[in-house]
Parts: C-alpha cells; sequence; structure tokens
C-alpha cells in the first residue's frame, strides 16, 4: 500500500509548506470534475490528513513508528491546523449567516459587534442575511445547499478558500483536511465545505473568499466543473 508521502508524491523529510502545497496539487489532479473518481480525492484527502495529523512513519515498516517491524520515527506535525471534528460532538445546530458582500453596500464594518442586529434590521434578502439548520454530520456548505443556496465554492476539498466563512460567534472547530494557515484560523476562518458547528447556536460571515491573507489561497473556479463564484 502505498504511503501518504508516495500518495502526495513527496520525500519523506517533506516540510508542512510542501504538503500544503503537494495537497493543493493533487487535489486538483484527481477531483472528479477534473475526471478523477471520488476514491482517488478521498485517498488523497485521507493521506493529507494523516500527515498534518503526524499519523505517519517517514520510513517504512508495518505501522507508525513500528521499530519492531523497521518503521521510522512517527512524524509531528500537528497544531491548530491539525483539530478535528469528533463526529459524537456534532448536534444540530441554529446557524446565522450574513453575505460579506452586502457589508460595503450599507456602509458596515466587519468588526462592528451589533453586525447581525443591523441586518436583522435592514430587510435583506434571504440569501444574504438569515437563519438555517445545520444537521449532525453535515457541513456548513451542505446546510446552505439543501435550503437552496448557491454559497461560492470550488474544490469541496479543503484545498482552497473560495467557499471561506468567518466565525462570528460559536465554536466551529478546524479538521485537520485543509490548508488554512495559523494566522487564519486564529481570525476565525474557516471552510464551508469541511467545518460543521459544535455548538446549538453560531454566526458566521460567508462569501469572505477576497478578504486579505485569504484571497491568495482560492483556486480558479473555472478548474472544477460544478464550482460555483460570483468573481
Amino acid at each position: 500500500m502505498a504511503s501518504p508521502f508516495e500518495i502526495l508524491g513527496l520525500d519523506p523529510g517533506a516540510d508542512d509548506d510542501e504538503i500544503v502545497e503537494a495537497y493543493r496539487r493533487r487535489v486538483k489532479e484527481v477531483h472528479p470534475d477534473q475526471g478523477g473518481s471520488r476514491e482517488s480525492f478521498k485517498t488523497v484527502r485521507d493521506a493529507y490528513e494523516q500527515l498534518m495529523d503526524g499519523d505517519v512513519k517517514t520510513a517504512g515498516g508495518s505501522g507508525p513508528g513500528d521499530a519492531s517491524n523497521g518503521g521510522g520515527p512517527t512524524a509531528t506535525r500537528g497544531g491548530p491546523r491539525a483539530q478535528s471534528t469528533d463526529p459524537a460532538q456534532q448536534i444540530e445546530s441554529h446557524v446565522q449567516y450574513l453575505n460579506y458582500m452586502v457589508l460595503e453596500d450599507n456602509g458596515w464594518e466587519l468588526g462592528d459587534e451589533n453586525l447581525f442586529g443591523k441586518a436583522a434590521r435592514a430587510a435583506l434578502d434571504d440569501e444574504d442575511y438569515g437563519e438555517f439548520t445545520v444537521l449532525p454530520h453535515e457541513s456548513l456548505l451542505e446546510a446552505a445547499e439543501r435550503r437552496g443556496f448557491a454559497w461560492p465554492f470550488a474544490c469541496r476539498g479543503g484545498a482552497c478558500t473560495n467557499c471561506a466563512v468567518m466565525v462570528v460567534e460559536g465554536d466551529i472547530p478546524t479538521p485537520s483536511w485543509q490548508i488554512l494557515p495559523e494566522d487564519l484560523t486564529d481570525r476565525g476562518i474557516r471552510l464551508s465545505c469541511n467545518s460543521s458547528p459544535v455548538t446549538e447556536s453560531a454566526k458566521i460571515i460567508y462569501n469572505v473568499k477576497h478578504l486579505p491573507g485569504v484571497d491568495e489561497l482560492r483556486l480558479p473556479a473555472t478548474r472544477f466543473k460544478k464550482a460555483r463564484s460570483d468573481d
């Protein structure tokens, strides 16, 4: 069986930046929209998750760090990017959402503590402001789509920021299979394609893909047949 390093086309000594870049490249190659398969897509995603969680050897052997079988030391990576959402913790959550694109039109600031109160009084369209329920084991993007909303996305594999949202209130953990650096997760940035609330309520601002630091990690939506973008 190929190792996670081999799946991503990496040397065992690859650092985090090289792993992220390899994941972004491989996702584009194996994505079902690009002629790949769901199985290959999942294999690449799982390989990336193992590497970023540190759950993999840096040399051959039958198991992580299995010295008795010739295994090398276990890779030690992690930190805020390597958090994972425990499915057992996922609950039905009521999420208030706001479209970032309406802030400028209304003269609102992103850091305004009363932003959602202003949105509630502004008679915005349902697609720009409202509330929906995220079911257990459902991502934010899936919940929005279930309501009929066309939120932006591209790879659906955590390898870009086209689907980025900002968490204003509530707890939405960061799974390991995504490419957001620590400075963005500290700012509350998450990817709607793979993030789920673990609190009974949450507030998010979606469509923040053009924020500084976020925009640089986007992939061209034209690479993916089913992608959605308002660019």
